[in-house]
């Protein structure tokens, strides 16, 4: 079985590298969730010299349309904070789910039972393969119209919504805790019930299945080509990076950030907007040259 915590205090092996992985919101895009022509450049060099990428995010599938025209190589994605990869060769919304690691939907109701506990006023949404449902008073905080408008018992019974396709992962907002102390508050509540993490400024919450993370999938897709951690280049910005950064044997966290990045990474590199993945990616091509 391959690990996704590197044991602390253990360096990484000075190796070359053979994969990045580099996550897209606050990472690789820029605010304005453009793909710089450095940093195109940057990701066709790398493949180019033999290096693979991986964009590993917290997006759906249906979201990747915004580095569809950059797929090189393989045209893998891991998606949904590890919940599935995703080939984008067919561009967007003909994207091939390649690997699932869902969310049992009794795990997902035990979970959306003990925060609602835990923190009254939190309100949910249901992420699937390929559909999107939430609750009446969750806000509009996606750029798409939800296909179920019913409270997440609902939504996630047996007889529910769309019922034959996987729930990848639970959304959970509250409209007033503050983002970081809702995370602690939710994993102490949830406990093994599901993998609880965060990449969005407010206090909205991610839930997979217990174990599913960037960091998991990312190392089974490794394990599959025979790339070791310590092959491994990522970049991240938010606490969905943070296994991931820690797993990787070189990391780096962008200039933009949150504090437990940059104590979970290796390294540090400078903000999405001034192209931060593209500096780190030239200097590891120019350091391969004879």
């Amino acid at each position: 079985m391959t690990s996704a915590t590197r044991q602390p205090g253990t360096p990484a092996a000075a190796l070359p590298a053979r994969l990045i992985a580099t996550d897209l919101d606050g990472t690789l895009l820029r605010d304005d969730k453009s793909v710089s022509a450095r940093t195109v450049a940057a990701l066709a060099a790398a493949e180019e010299a033999g290096i693979e990428v991986f964009f590993v995010t917290g997006r759906p599938a249906r979201w990747m349309n915004v580095v569809s025209d950059h797929v090189h190589g393989h045209g893998l994605a891991i998606c949904g904070n590890g919940a599935a990869v995703v080939d984008l060769h067919g561009g967007p919304g003909a994207h091939r789910f390649v690997k699932v690691r869902e969310l049992a939907r009794e795990n997902a109701l035990n979970a959306v039972g003990l925060l609602r506990e835990a923190a009254p006023g939190t309100v949910f949404a249901v992420e699937q393969t390929y559909g999107f449902h939430q609750e009446p008073d969750y806000p509009k905080l996606h750029m798409e119209i939800p296909d179920n408008l019913l409270p997440a018992e609902e939504l996630l019974a047996p007889d529910g919504p769309d019922a034959h396709q996987p729930v990848l992962k639970i959304l959970a907002y509250h409209p007033s805790l503050d983002p970081d102390a809702f995370l602690t508050l939710a994993r102490l509540a949830i406990g093994g019930h599901a993998n609880v993490t965060r990449s969005s400024p407010s206090a909205l919450l991610e839930l997979s299945g217990p174990g599913v993370s960037k960091a998991s999938t990312l190392a089974l897709c490794c394990a599959e080509r025979g790339i070791s951690h310590e092959e491994v280049v990522a970049f991240g910005d938010m606490p969905n990076d943070v296994e991931m950064l820690s797993w990787a044997g070189q990391s780096y966290a962008m200039g933009n950030a949150h504090p437990d990045v940059v104590a979970a990474a290796s390294g540090r590199t400078v903000a999405n907007n001034d192209d931060g993945v593209a500096v780190v990616i030239e200097q590891l091509l120019a350091n391969r040259m004879p």
